[in-house]
């Protein structure tokens, strides 16, 4: 097993350290999970990096990253689900997203052609790293850094992070819904039921 891919199967390691991070709490635990998660974003970068320069890309780094991409995203998705900053319909739409898309990735496959990352999919990524950094710094900061702020700043505070919480995740449920179906429709052919 070649660097890019030991690095692909890191992220799986990292989602489960992050849903630990994310679920008990402990002194600067939520710090500690945004730094996991970049930490995860950067071998994103790296393995596909590596992977085109020098080392190679292969079957297994073709499969595995997607999927350990997308197995990070939930995790961080389900753990704001139990912490009560995302509602579970949207976490719901996400995850159907990314189950139905690799179904129709593993049909082109058993077809012969390969469907790349198309641009809107790739917004959707980047609205979703921007959504769990952000959500990330708002449950960092209000933990780990305003522990000892009065009543009235932390609910203050609470409400102005739910609030935009709330209005990052719904841009992102809007632009992951919107790039699944924009998949299906450009592969439609891929369902004519043979």
């Amino acid at each position: 097993m070649n660097l890019p891919n030991v690095l692909t199967l890191s992220r799986l390691g990292l989602a489960v350290v992050l849903m630990m991070l994310l679920t008990i709490s402990f002194p600067f635990s939520h710090i500690l999970a945004l730094l996991v998660f970049i930490i995860a974003a950067v071998t994103d970068y790296l393995d596909g990096h590596l992977a085109r320069h020098g080392w190679g890309v292969t079957s297994f780094g073709r499969l595995m990253d997607p999927l350990t991409d997308k197995v990070l995203v939930c995790a961080a998705f389900v753990s704001f689900v139990e912490l009560h900053l995302v509602p579970a319909w949207m976490v719901v739409l996400i995850v159907a997203r990314e189950f139905l898309v690799t179904g129709l990735r593993l049909l082109a496959i058993h077809r012969g052609t390969v469907i790349s990352a198309g641009r809107w999919g790739k917004h959707k990524t980047v609205w979703q790293i921007v959504a769990i950094i952000v959500l990330l710094l708002g449950l960092a900061v209000r933990s780990d850094f305003l522990g000892g702020a009065s009543p009235a700043m932390l609910h203050l505070y609470d409400r102005g992070f739910m609030l935009i919480s709330y209005a990052v995740c719904v841009v992102v449920v809007a632009i992951t819904v919107f790039s699944g179906a924009l998949y299906f429709y450009e592969h439609r052919d891929l369902l004519d039921g043979r």
